[in-house]
């Protein structure tokens, strides 16, 4: 309900006293609820004035002789409270003798009413920004756990589609002693250590237009290629890895604590969407993740591995070296590559 219909049923809701007094004695014709409620009810032979004596009588003659209206501000106080009415006399003509028509509106409560509509109107007002600011902080939630064209989806529809993308690459990285660091370190120092570490991926991550889709513990996944298409996804996650390492040897230069990581690069096939009713979780599945995930477990400390089906999409801006025949795990034999950082300088992809 909007506050312009409060508003209107508050002011119908206060009630207009009426009183029909006969214009020769001012004696009582007619009273209705409010007017008996605000004045008391007239006693037999009381008038008008005998019940209401702040109202002029020189007025109320001039009303009788000459027909014009009479208005008046009163203030009466009933009981312990003051109380204001807007008062309005006037001459009805064409009875069979002549009556006034006494009009009282409880100006103070009319008063009071208003007050609690701005009272209510600015905690409506006040909700509203509360509500709005809920509503940013959700999206920003939804925004870091999926992409802005699947929320989007999400946001119109409520759900969202599966969707195969035929070509995306995917970057996966993991620390090397994780367990044993995590078993001998404060929990807070860890999730501290993971907290700076995984923050700064984002920012690589964002540079070069890939999307961060989660982290398991200590291991980063993120992709190129969707829910967008780019026609550089293999050189976008590669770029990420090279600087992935190289930011955590500039920060193994001043902590206390080195990390280590391997990462495994992949590219193919992926389907992407949200997993879960009540609490919602964007993930991808697919060749490509599989590829990345397995990868990963044969590369050394600090090196990027990925399949050689990669490297004429990487081999202009990255220095590529065979790796040979692996047999890997569910996936048989594949020939992989290791891949280290070029002599060129990327540029990051602008977004608009």
């Amino acid at each position: 309900m909007s506050i312009l219909a409060i508003n209107e049923q508050l002011l119908r809701a206060i009630g207009v006293g009426v009183a029909v007094v006969r214009a020769s004695d001012l004696s009582f014709v007619f009273y209705n609820g409010p007017f008996d409620e605000w004045f008391g009810t007239p006693a037999d032979g009381q008038t008008l004035l005998d019940l209401i004596p702040s109202l002029d009588p020189r007025e109320l003659d001039d009303v009788k002789q000459s027909g014009l209206r009479y208005t008046v501000e009163l203030q009466i106080k009933p009981k312990r409270r003051t109380l204001i009415f807007a008062t309005a006399v006037s001459l009805a003509n064409g009875l069979s003798e002549q009556v006034l028509v006494v009009e009282f509106q409880n100006i103070t409560r009319i008063r009071e009413l208003e007050s609690m509509i701005d009272s209510y109107s600015t905690m409506v007002e006040r909700n509203t920004r509360e509500l709005e600011r809920e509503k940013e902080r959700v999206e920003r939630l939804l925004l870091n756990l999926m992409p802005r064209a699947v929320y989007e989806e999400f946001k119109t529809f409520g759900v969202v589609t599966p969707q195969l993308y035929d070509q995306v690459s995917v970057v996966m990285l993991d620390f090397v002693g994780f367990t044993d660091f995590a078993a001998k370190t404060d929990p807070t120092v860890t999730l501290s250590e993971l907290n700076d570490i995984f923050t700064a991926f984002d920012r690589i991550v964002e540079q070069f237009g890939c999307e961060r889709i989660k982290t398991i513990g200590d291991a980063y996944l993120a992709v190129s290629g969707m829910p967008d298409a780019t026609p550089d996804h293999a050189t976008a996650v590669a770029h990420c890895a090279v600087r992935f390492l190289r930011y955590l040897e500039r920060r193994n230069e001043s902590h206390p604590h080195k990390w280590q990581a391997r990462i495994g690069l992949g590219m193919g096939a992926a389907v992407g969407s949200v997993v879960g009713i009540q609490k919602y979780v964007y993930d991808v599945f697919g060749p490509a993740v599989n590829i990345a995930s397995r990868l990963q477990v044969f590369a050394n400390p600090m090196h990027i591995v990925a399949p050689e089906e990669m490297k004429y999409a990487l081999i202009d801006e990255f220095q590529v070296s065979d790796i040979g025949r692996v047999d890997i795990k569910g996936m048989g034999e594949m020939d992989l590559i290791n891949v280290t950082s070029g002599l060129s300088v990327p540029q990051p992809v602008r977004r608009f």
